[in-house]
């Protein structure tokens, strides 16, 4: 259950940065929106890919955290400067 509970964590991350303008990452001192998308992408896959439960943990500890991190640090921020707060 654990396993497929951040799939839909990581796919709404992908899906929020791909929503985003560009310009909104570098303005938020965050790395462009492609490597964004291929971190929340990467993170999604490596979650359905593999098993938490699994020799391969590690792969999906991983994945978790690369989609936490951009909920967490960059979303807020990202969302910040598109309000205008900082432009």
């Amino acid at each position: 259950m654990l396993n497929w509970a951040a799939v839909p964590v990581g796919l709404f991350a992908f899906v929020h940065a791909g929503l985003q303008k560009g310009e909104a990452f570098t303005a938020a001192n965050k790395r462009t929106k492609p490597v964004w998308m291929a971190i929340t992408g990467g993170g999604t896959l490596a979650c359905a890919l593999f098993q938490f439960y699994d020799y391969t943990f590690i792969f999906w500890i991983a994945g978790l955290v690369a989609v936490l991190v951009y909920i967490v640090d960059v979303k807020p921020k990202v969302v910040e400067v598109q309000r205008g707060s900082q432009w």
